[in-house]
């Protein structure tokens, strides 16, 4: 039968040794206390590496060290903020905008005559010259470039853009990579 002692029984009698470890390496209550409970989970959950009879009380100082270097590291990568300035003056782009400012292109692009869309998708979103699209159309080639003029003005009237704005500037890059492929990325 063995009568060996559980080290996870043990682990209260060196909380105060660990805390004040702590508190010299850290200078502050809080975190050391912070140090202090993440070297206790630590060790929790690795007591199956630790190796009974030899010292449980180095062995957790070890982890705790660890720990506060590890934190000490960490800090050294953040920023101070405490005020709020930094976050302040973050900000990002809804996620939505792109897919409802595509849903509306989408829209337009549909309102356009059959031979607005076509033209459009040859020379903007499949890159084929005003000629190649005049062959493959069988029409001339001031026929194809007056089309796309007038389809691209039609779509930015729909849009509500001004003449020459264009209709993906202030779309993210998300929705242009899904533009360019449906034939939106140069209308």
């Amino acid at each position: 039968m063995n009568n060996a002692v559980d080290p996870r029984e043990e682990l209260p009698e060196h909380l105060p040794a660990l805390r004040a470890f702590a508190m010299s390496l850290s200078g502050n209550s809080a975190t050391a206390d912070d140090i202090v409970q993440d070297t206790i989970v630590k060790a929790w959950s690795n007591f199956d590496k630790f190796e009974p009879g030899t010292n449980l009380r180095a062995w957790l100082f070890t982890i705790l060290r660890n720990t506060f270097y590890s934190h000490t590291r960490k800090r050294k990568r953040e920023v101070a903020d405490p005020d709020g300035i930094h976050a302040g003056q973050l900000s990002a782009k809804p996620g939505h905008d792109g897919r409802l400012a595509f849903n509306d292109f989408r829209v337009a692009f549909a309102e356009l005559s059959a031979e607005h869309r076509e033209v459009l998708i040859l020379v903007g979103a499949s890159g084929f010259s005003y000629e190649d699209v005049a062959d493959m159309t069988g029409v001339a080639v001031g026929t194809v470039k007056s089309r796309a003029n007038r389809a691209r003005a039609r779509l930015c009237e729909l849009l509500g853009l001004d003449e020459g704005e264009d209709p993906v500037a202030e779309t993210d890059g998300e929705t242009l990579a899904v533009l360019a492929a449906s034939g939106g990325s140069t209308v």
